[in-house]
């Protein structure tokens, strides 16, 4: 029997590809998005005592005008603007202390929540454990896989787990290879309750075991010459028969252009165009998990396309993941995958670990992503006990109270990502939460994990201006919301938090834009 040690994997930096997968999963979610909420007086505003007297409530011509363009009422927006060093009075203010849907800023609150009472360095673990012999390459007993909440456990993770389980002398398992969740209590969420799409990689829910975010990801390739697109599927699920192809719909004259001819910024967007609805085109049926269809095509126009796709059977998506990976890796399971708890007599194998929560909260809040944010929050209850969202909420209301006092109410958390039609915020608390950070040992990690307006995650595109803001985006169908930091030209910073709540909010970005460029260049008001 080989010896008992336990060797520990640490991942020291994040992988390019789960960048690129939270990209893909998050992204259509931060300045832009699905589902709605009105704000509505459920939450008790903070005393009049925390407005100081040197704000002013006229907005800036530019954000007046652009809200007018937009036709969304100035009292359909939520303001804080203040120099970003704790208690600073605030430069503009308005609708601050009402309580408005804040989307995805919510976020904020968790991530530095997370920072302060777990520390940057925090990591989850999944634990390996054996029972039974080993003996010339086989297990014979069961290998268990503990799930820790490892919130960064994708594809190429996982593969990298079971390769070092191998390489432990496990090449064949005769009994099953058993899933253990228990590290969360927290009951399996229904992913259509939010906005009935359960599919939407952006719905799906925690879990303590969680794989690739609990989403599979389709790639489309076009091969002209054989008139279709070919399908991969990231990662390969056991049982799932994935068509190989799918017929490409031919590419009209205008589309066949050489690509060399085509290089404008015209050109591209007439490609784009051209491509259009191409989930749409691919007539796709997810009916039955175990057979998707597709009773349609892929545009030519539209060169390799992929689509992230949360599994239509969450809770076998992991049991799925592990058996075709473990196949695919050289190992034989004469067992099956299942659920179960690691017994009390097992053997520790191994331990996985994850990146630092600072890296995860990098990722959580550049990509928007809402099941990393849940995991954050849940990691606050794990230390005793299994882990749900009501025991997380009550370890942050002592946190909340200890740096804001009584008369400013903790934002409502709900699961932490801020999907949902019930979160509440006012721009006072999240404003008072981002000058109590710039001030805080999470400062450099928090600030430091907000796109960069211009330059990355979810304002990559922004027009803004190229790193003149590090902000939190949020966005649902009524609501866009921004909140973070301002840099200005002579080194200081002012925190802003915007939150509008209207059914035209889309429309409000560039009125957000001015906003910021404003708040860059602003000279300070006279303190009265």
């Amino acid at each position: 029997m080989p010896p008992l040690t336990t060797p520990r994997t640490v991942w020291p930096q994040q992988h390019p590809l789960a960048l690129g997968l939270g990209l893909l999963l998050c992204s259509s979610l931060a300045w832009a998005a699905p589902t709605s909420a009105h704000p509505a007086a459920s939450t008790s505003p903070p005393n009049a005592s925390t407005t100081l007297s040197s704000a002013t409530t006229t907005l800036p011509p530019t954000v007046a005008n652009a809200l007018r363009a937009a036709a969304v009422p100035p009292e359909a927006l939520a303001l804080f603007v203040a120099p970003a060093q704790p208690g600073a009075a605030p430069w503009l203010a308005q609708q601050h202390t009402e309580p408005f849907n804040p989307a995805s800023t919510l976020k904020l609150v968790t991530s530095l929540a997370a920072l302060e009472l777990l520390g940057p360095g925090h990591v989850w673990r999944t634990e390996v454990y054996s029972s039974g012999t080993l003996r010339d390459g086989v297990l014979h007993g069961n290998l268990y896989l503990r799930g820790g909440g490892d919130p960064t456990l994708v594809t190429e993770k996982l593969w990298l787990l079971l390769h070092r389980v191998q390489a432990l002398g496990i090449e064949r398992i005769a009994g099953d290879i058993v899933l253990d969740r228990s590290a969360f209590a927290e009951p399996e969420a229904d992913p259509a309750a939010f906005n009935d799409e359960p599919l939407r990689a952006y719905n799906a829910g925690p879990d303590a075991l969680l794989v690739n975010f609990r989403a599979q990801v389709l790639r489309f390739s076009p091969d002209v010459a054989a008139g279709v697109a070919r399908i991969s599927a990231e990662p390969p699920l056991a049982g799932v028969q994935m068509p190989a192809t799918v017929p490409l719909l031919p590419a009209t004259p205008a589309q066949a252009t050489p690509a060399a001819h085509r290089a404008s910024a015209a050109h591209a967007t007439e490609a784009a165009a051209a491509c259009g609805d191409w989930r749409a085109a691919l007539r796709a049926d997810f009916t039955h998990p175990l057979q998707p269809r597709f009773g349609g095509g892929f545009p030519a126009a539209c060169g390799v396309r992929h689509w992230p796709l949360a599994h239509p059977e969450p809770r076998r998506m992991a049991e799925r993941a592990v058996q075709a990976l473990w196949l695919a890796s050289g190992g034989r399971l004469d067992g099956r995958v299942r659920e179960g708890s690691v017994p009390a007599d097992a053997t520790e194998r191994l331990v996985f670990e994850s990146p630092p929560l600072a890296e995860v909260v990098r990722d959580a809040n550049k990509f928007s992503n809402n099941v990393m944010a849940q995991h954050l929050l849940l990691a606050l209850s794990q230390g005793d006990g299994a882990a749900t969202f009501e025991r997380s909420r009550q370890r942050l209301q002592p946190w909340w109270l200890a740096r804001f006092g009584p008369d400013l109410p903790l934002p409502q958390v709900g699961n932490g990502s801020g999907l949902s039609r019930d979160g509440r915020a006012t721009a006072l608390a999240l404003g008072r939460l981002l000058q109590h950070a710039y001030a805080s040992h999470a400062m450099p990690d928090l600030m430091a994990s907000l796109p960069a307006s211009g330059l990355d995650g979810t304002l990559r595109r922004s027009r803004m201006g190229a790193g003149l803001a590090h902000l939190k985006t949020g966005s649902l169908r009524d609501v866009q919301a921004l909140a973070g930091y301002v840099h200005r030209p002579d080194g200081s910073r002012l925190v802003l938090v915007a939150l509008v709540n209207h059914t035209n909010a889309h429309a409000t970005r560039p009125a957000l834009d001015a906003l910021v460029q404003w708040a860059a260049s602003a000279t300070a008001p006279r303190q009265r």
